[in-house]
């Protein structure tokens, strides 16, 4: 029995991971054969648009009345030829009459075999043509264009054709990815970037009179074991270090060339990605099986051990039977203390919640308290200047009140990213102005408890990498905490100082009494102060801790030799490489 239902689950794991391959496997195909077929488009698209050039070349110089006329000499003639051919790049430039006798050449060299080919018949019909295959005259894979050059009477007297070297056109995309042929209706693979691959026939040999070989050119084609995968077409194909054996095949036509586009896309990666998955499926299953044995086993020992304990009670039954009394009336007070202990537990549950809660609240109202004096102090001013009748200050202080409401808001929305451990994308900052402005927030505050504040700070931007709101809402608890601290001393004094060598730093130094215990200092809820006494829950460290991290930063704090604690910020600069 155990081993059919072991049998059974492995069966159905098995089935079940071979299911989340296969559905793998066609999804990585389907997003390798859109980007596959993309890439044939451009290759495609590149060697129209570079062939075509030669087309068009063509078709302007047969519009050449020098050349139409019969009068012009023919080293003029070969002239011209010569510099279309030169600033174009073709293998040669030929003019040749209605008779098929060539009358002048870039190359001066003699035509080939392909002046009877069928291109020029449609050329001398006033249309024009291509023709590809091996040019015994330059020993090279050519392209050839025919266009008709027309005598001032209307009909055509002559046949203008280039002639393209394919080696050339080649070397821009070759070796690139994926390997991609052009393959001509007898089978051959005239055009790829893998060299390799070139002049190999695959297929039966049909009727082409766009393209002719010789049957000492051709080689035939690899190997190739072709089937269907997830409903795209595989190639298993071994062509060289160079194309993948494992093939995914796009093929597209180009009627325009009478060619036909195939892409080999390398399908290792899907088969990986699937792979992945599978594996993944099958550990989780694996796991999950194993919890079950081991469920399975332990009940099974279990039953085992109840069933000898059955048979040894009911061997000494009478011997036993004072002791399950006792054991009975055990039970029911272990129960009875049980139910106690949880009962107790359930009250420090909800006396921790409720203690908490409390924490979190004075929390919140330190952080929110030094933006809410500002506000008011904002709002004073504000109705002194209304009275006076100096709207442009009002507006100022209206403007004010409106930016501190907003930074509430956000420094709200930074206590709950710092409890939920959030982080937002750092941006480039300047840190004198995220200093200047939390001094300016702070500085009611300074002035109400007679704080004597000195700050150094950069005339020039000093740029870091961070955000500007949790940067000052740091800047803004430590000069708080400082405040603070110096509340029973007799010296008060406050030093702000931003560096930006040999790293961007902020220093806050105060002359109060220092810091007990440096390690635990930005512990969450550890604070010197009781939430009665100094509204502190130890979570304004804590928080501005989390905020430094937050963008790759560090905060320290120490004991000042001359007497005080030191806060430092160390921050990252923002770089190029950073923006990029």
């Amino acid at each position: 029995m155990r081993f059919v239902r072991g049998l059974s689950f492995l069966l159905v794991s098995l089935a079940f991971v071979l299911s989340v391959w296969w559905i793998g496997l066609g999804q990585a195909l389907d997003q390798l054969a859109a980007r596959g077929r993309t890439d044939l488009e451009l290759a495609s698209d590149r060697l129209v648009r570079q062939l075509s050039r030669y087309r068009e070349l063509i078709v302007v110089l047969a519009g050449d009345p020098e050349l139409q006329k019969q009068s012009t000499p023919q080293t003029e003639v070969r002239e011209r030829l010569l510099r279309a051919a030169d600033l174009s790049g073709a293998l040669d430039l030929i003019l040749i009459d209605k008779t098929r006798q060539p009358v002048a050449s870039a190359s001066d060299l003699p035509a080939g075999a392909w002046i009877g080919e069928s291109f020029i018949d449609r050329a001398l019909t006033g249309a024009s043509g291509n023709f590809h295959g091996i040019s015994e005259t330059f020993d090279t894979r050519a392209f050839y264009f025919s266009a008709p050059l027309f005598s001032p009477e209307g009909p055509v007297e002559a046949v203008l054709v280039a002639i393209v070297d394919m080696d050339e056109l080649e070397a821009e995309g070759r070796g690139e990815t994926p390997a991609v042929l052009f393959t001509d209706t007898l089978g051959v693979t005239f055009s790829s970037n893998r060299s390799e691959l070139v002049l190999m026939q695959r297929g039966a040999n049909l009727r082409n009179t766009s393209a002719r070989y010789e049957a000492a050119d051709l080689r035939d084609f690899v190997d190739v074991r072709e089937s269907q995968v997830a409903g795209q077409t595989m190639w298993r194909i071994d062509a060289g270090p160079y194309v993948p054996d494992r093939a995914l095949h796009i093929a597209k036509d180009l009627p325009v060339l009478d060619l036909r586009a195939e892409a080999l896309v390398d399908a290792r990666s899907a088969y990986v990605v699937a792979g992945l998955q599978a594996s993944v499926t099958a550990a989780l299953f694996a796991f999950f099986g194993a919890v079950l044995f081991l469920a399975t086993e332990r009940r099974r020992a279990l039953t085992r051990a109840n069933a000898i304990l059955e048979s040894r009670v009911e061997q000494r039954t009478a011997e036993l039977s004072h002791i399950n009394a006792a054991l009975r009336t055990e039970i029911g007070e272990r129960k009875e203390a049980e139910s106690a202990l949880k009962q107790a537990q359930d009250e420090l549950v909800q006396v921790g919640k409720l203690s908490a809660l409390g924490q979190m609240s004075a929390g919140i109202s330190h952080e929110l308290n030094q933006p809410l004096m500002a506000i008011r102090s904002f709002a004073e001013n504000g109705e002194r200047f209304l009275d006076r009748g100096d709207m442009a200050k009002t507006k100022g202080n209206l403007a004010k009140i409106s930016d501190l409401a907003g930074r509430m808001a956000r420094i709200i929305k930074n206590l709950k990213a710092f409890a939920r451990q959030e982080s937002e994308p750092a941006a480039r900052v300047d840190l004198v102005e995220v200093v200047r402005a939390a001094l300016e927030v702070t500085e009611p505050l300074v002035t109400r408890e007679g704080v004597a504040a000195t700050a150094t700070l950069s005339n020039e931007p000093v740029w870091v990498e961070g955000g500007e709101v949790r940067l000052q809402q740091v800047v803004v608890n430590l000069v708080s905490n400082a405040v603070d601290a110096m509340s029973a001393s007799a010296k008060k004094r406050l030093i702000v100082q931003v560096t930006a060598t040999p790293e961007p730093m902020v220093t806050v130094q105060d002359s109060g009494p220092g810091i007990a215990d440096p390690q635990r200092i930005f512990e969450p809820f550890y604070s010197t102060k009781t939430v009665g006494e100094g509204e502190g829950t130890g979570l304004g460290l804590s928080i501005s801790y989390g905020l430094v991290q937050s963008f790759g930063g560090n905060i320290s704090g120490a004991n000042a030799p001359e007497g005080g604690a030191v806060f430092t910020v160390r921050l990252k600069p923002w770089t190029a490489e950073i923006a990029a």
